[in-house]
């Protein structure tokens, strides 16, 4: 079945995952963008458990302070290279990290990977950072965050 380049794109756009993964998944799945972004989700859980040992040597430390200048918070995360903890999606996805959680009030890193993320409730905080381990094929993992907020007492 051939494949249009617009449906291609729309997956891409959807997903921010390659081209060639995008088009495989539409390949295997009839040009099912249901059953391609299933096949992508499961392609991607396998790549974060493959990559799961692999060691953390780059990173960012990333920050979000409200405009009231009455919370924020600051959150490590980490990535296997340099390389990917320079691009300028891996420091977004950072920033979004410590926006999330100045938002959202994690307790814990397991509490916050369960929480749907605040830009796109449709989808968890741990199936963003498996959307961008999928994307660069590196283990990316958010170590640990503070936040702070004057209201609450310390």
């Amino acid at each position: 079945m051939l494949i249009s380049t617009e449906l291609i794109k729309e997956l891409r756009e959807r997903t921010g995952i390659s081209l060639a993964q995008c088009k495989k998944a539409l390949e295997d799945t009839a040009g099912d963008m249901e059953k391609a972004l299933a096949v992508l989700h499961d392609a991607g859980t396998a790549i974060v458990e493959k990559k799961s040992t692999r060691t953390l040597a780059a990173g960012k430390v990333a920050s979000y302070i409200h405009s009231t200048g009455n919370m924020g918070a600051m959150v490590e995360v980490h990535s296997e290279t340099d390389f990917v903890a320079k691009n300028p999606e891996f420091r977004a996805l950072a920033d979004d990290m410590a926006m999330h959680i100045a938002a959202m009030q994690p307790v814990d890193t397991a509490e916050l990977l369960e929480q749907p993320y605040v830009k796109d409730p449709s989808i968890t905080v741990k199936d963003l950072v498996q959307n961008h381990v999928q994307k660069f094929g590196e283990r990316i993992e958010i170590i640990r965050f503070v936040r702070f907020d004057t209201s609450s007492p310390a």
